[in-house]
């Protein structure tokens, strides 16, 4: 395309929408292919009438359909590894004398090959697959299929309306970032100085885009806002220059599609570097900015602004560069469920194109909307009031479509719009249960001595007394197996079908199963299983008060796996004991410990919709007396170690560096408030999931926990040096199996992994575990694991 034909950036869009289907219909089309039910062409198929009937959704919604409003942000499995397909770089130790690798021999692993670590995507609880780059690692355009996606809408063959999508794509900047160094990379070696090779790559698939009619392009690099990246701002902001520099650079006989740069989750301008400024200085057409956690980019604004509404005009002057291109106003939250405050929405916008300096204002999301459910009007049994206040996937395309037509034609045009909006923002401000005096009464009658315990020396003392475990204790992070007879139970009972005694009796059984496997295997402190749980968060949310679940509301977390974040909306409270039964019936039936097992404050906020009218220290805090008060009734019924798990700890990590000590503090204060309470001689366990744990390792030692379990197999125990390091000195059980993939780890290498855990941390604190629960994975490979796992231990036991 030349300079005189270039379409302009359409006025209304969104940065991408879920990729799962309504109904989950690509979870199901994943596992049925992975078991072999149906064949590769199936798994295409629903892929692709997937894909056709998002992007018409969206046009019904009232994006254009005709000028790249719509994004292509499809994948089968993650965004990051279809850019790793899309550059052909494969790690070599999937190609060393075997045949091609595929696609999901990456995500999955293979009989001779562990997966791609997986780890958070930034501040979310979507998990993206790590490149392993080398300095010989395969880079160029070696996979059209973003191209054929593109195709498929805007020329479909099914006659059906066509759609000119904007293809969204992880930016070159940001996938080498989040890249590790390939396993024999030299020790210096970042995969950062593979630049130029990834922009070469990039360069050939947009001159693809552009021969196939593509008008835009959506480069997506949430790296340069986050202060967690392993890069100084001097580096990111060189890379940023060269890479935009050779994507925008003209090539004879070539064209390309006009580049928007996105930049989801915080602030482009912050304490550590101006990021904005450096986009603005390249050739780029189109910048989105998230205007929810970061801040304006109106003159003299400043940085870190958590409220874009609130960052006035100081200046005359505006950021260089910026008069060229169009800004999208990130104004609506991709990352929540609350109906949008639209008067004060346009309000931002209207002061942004009256002073930013920018070529053109575009209404947008803050971030994709894959991290939200579809539709509110898919719950209908939510209550109306409830359902009134929020705004899912597509109600937020109709919030962007909104404000699009105010910022065009004047507020009256969307009157009765913005009467609703403010209607239901009033209407949840003064709903009851919001505030509940009682609860918040209790809050202010808390001291410090209810954040601590007794110095862990006493507590180990007593704890041993009581246990008597062996060296290098074995168990499991929770949850066993779910079974498709426990799933029709639950759902049987749901819909009333058996009444309460049948179902304890079947859930009874289960119990009683898993915990004689767990006898006959030789673990030494069992788990109960967990088969009463749809799933770690939405079961304590079922049961607490302040909050709502939904049906359909389900979010994609990593490849097939889904989840249903429960919608915390008012104070919370715990109206009766919720595990006590099962976790009592459970040690009934054996001599060995049994624990409890509970979900911490932090990650029942960072798994759920939380509200977001007053801070997250004081939810998390009403949380965290709920739980303290399931902990003293597991206590009183005789359990004698408690789980409390924060797999999220490190996932709520702000990416700004200036506001992490705050989260720190009151996130480590709040694990303390929810298990304080214990006796020294309740042994209180947490279990740490998939994240880069090095930027948390002080907040894993002042959580005072007795014994903290983390993900360490993937990484081959990264985290064991660091925490040794630290002068770590109470238990830690590191992961030795993998249960993210459908290998059944060897003794052997379970072994290997015990004995790097071993060489760095005093045996007398090291558990052995898996890296997490197992309620994803099938009985067979549980029990072979578990198998090796213990064979494994007596092994590492002997040499001690």
């Amino acid at each position: 395309m030349t300079e005189s034909n270039l379409p302009s950036f359409p006025h209304a869009t969104v940065l991408g929408y879920p990729r799962i289907g309504r109904r989950r219909e690509l979870k199901r089309a994943l596992e049925s292919y992975w078991s072999g039910r149906t064949t590769e062409e199936d798994l295409e198929r629903t892929s692709h009438d997937l894909r056709l009937a998002t992007v018409r959704r969206l046009a019904e919604l009232g994006l254009e359909a005709g000028n790249a409003a719509i994004p292509g942000s499809f994948s089968r499995y993650d965004q990051v590894l279809d850019i790793t397909f899309t550059l052909g770089a494969i790690p070599s130790r999937f190609t060393d004398g075997a045949q091609d690798a595929g696609y999901f021999d990456l995500a999955r692993g293979t009989a001779a090959q562990p997966p791609l670590e997986l780890t958070k995507w930034f501040d979310t609880n979507y998990h993206y697959l790590v490149p392993e780059i080398g300095p010989s690692t395969p880079i160029s355009f070696a996979d059209d299929r973003i191209v054929r996606e593109f195709t498929e809408a805007a020329r479909p063959s099914d006659g059906g309306i066509p759609v000119v999508t904007r293809p969204v794509v992880v930016g070159p900047v940001t996938y080498l970032l989040l890249s590790k160094p390939e396993d024999g990379a030299p020790e210096d070696f970042s995969p950062l100085s593979r630049l130029d090779d990834v922009v070469a790559a990039y360069r050939e698939l947009l001159a693809a885009l552009a021969a196939a009619g593509a008008p835009w392009v959506q480069l997506d690099e949430p790296a340069l806002v986050s202060d967690l990246i392993a890069a100084d701002h001097e580096t990111v902001s060189d890379a940023v220059r060269r890479a935009y520099a050779g994507l925008t650079a003209a090539a004879a006989g070539t064209e390309r599609p006009q580049i928007l740069v996105a930049a989801p989750f915080g602030d482009l301008r912050r304490a550590s570097g101006d990021h904005l400024s450096v986009l603005a200085g390249t050739a780029v057409e189109a910048i989105a900015v998230d205007l929810v956690r970061g801040s304006s980019p109106l003159p003299g604004s400043g940085s870190g602004a958590s409220d874009a509404a609130s960052a006035p005009a100081t200046s005359s002057s505006t950021v260089p560069g910026l008069e060229t291109k169009t800004l999208v106003a990130g104004v609506i939250d991709g990352h929540n469920i609350w109906r949008a405050d639209l008067a004060a929405k346009l309000g931002v916008l209207e002061t942004l194109r009256e002073s930013a300096g920018a070529a053109a204002i575009a209404v947008g999301t803050s971030t994709s909307l894959q991290h939200v459910p579809h539709d509110v009007d898919d719950e209908p049994r939510l209550d109306p009031a409830l359902a009134g206040w929020l705004a899912f996937a597509d109600q937020k395309v109709a919030e962007v479509v909104t404000l699009s037509r105010a910022l065009a034609a004047g507020r009256d045009a969307v009157a009765q719009e913005l009467t609703a909006s403010a209607a239901a923002v009033a209407a949840r401000a003064e709903a009851a249960g919001v505030v509940v005096p009682e609860v918040r009464e209790r809050l202010g009658e808390l001291s410090d001595a209810d954040f601590a315990r007794a110095p862990y020396a006493d507590r180990a003392a007593a704890q041993q007394a009581r246990l008597n475990l062996p060296p290098l204790p074995t168990t499991t992070i929770g949850s066993f197996p779910q079974t498709s007879e426990i799933r029709t139970t639950r759902a049987a009972w749901t819909r009333g079908e058996i009444d309460d005694a049948e179902y304890t009796t079947r859930i009874r059984g289960e119990i009683a199963r898993v915990i004689e496997l767990q006898e006959e295997l030789g673990l030494d402190v069992l788990v109960h299983g967990e088969p009463e749980r749809n799933d770690m968060v939405q079961y304590f949310a079922e049961r607490l008060a302040g909050f709502a679940t939904t049906v359909h509301g389900w979010v994609q977390s990593y490849g097939s796996r889904c989840v249903r974040p429960p919608i915390l909306w008012g104070d919370v409270s715990r109206p009766e004991p919720i595990t006590v039964p099962w976790t009592q019936y459970a040690a009934s039936l054996t001599d060995k410990p049994v624990k409890g097992m509970l979900t911490g404050p932090v990650t029942i906020l960072a798994w759920s919709f939380v509200r977001d009218d007053q801070p997250l220290r004081d939810t998390a805090n009403q949380v965290a007396l709920a739980l303290r008060d399931e902990v003293a009734d597991l206590e009183a019924a005789g359990t004698g170690i408690v789980q409390v798990d924060e797999a999220a700890l490190r996932e709520l990590l702000p990416l700004d560096a200036g506001a992490q000590p705050g989260y720190l503090d009151w996130s480590v204060r709040s694990f303390r408030l929810a298990t304080s309470g214990a006796a020294p001689s309740t042994q209180i366990h947490t279990h740490l999931c998939y994240s880069e744990f090095g930027d948390v390792v002080g907040a894993i030692d002042d959580l005072d926990a007795d014994v903290t379990s983390v993900e360490a197999a993937r990484s081959r125990m990264e985290i064991v040096p660091a925490l040794a390091a630290t002068g770590y000195a109470r238990g830690i059980g590191p992961g030795v199996w993998d249960i993210h993939s459908p290998r059944v780890p060897s003794d052997g290498e379970i072994t290997d992994l015990l004995k790097l855990a071993v060489a760095e941390i005093d045996p007398r604190l090291v558990w052995v575990n898996p890296d997490c629960g197992l309620k994803t994975r099938g009985y067979g490979e549980t029990t072979a694991s578990l198998t090796n796992l213990i064979a494994a231990t007596r092994q590492v036991r002997e040499t001690l």
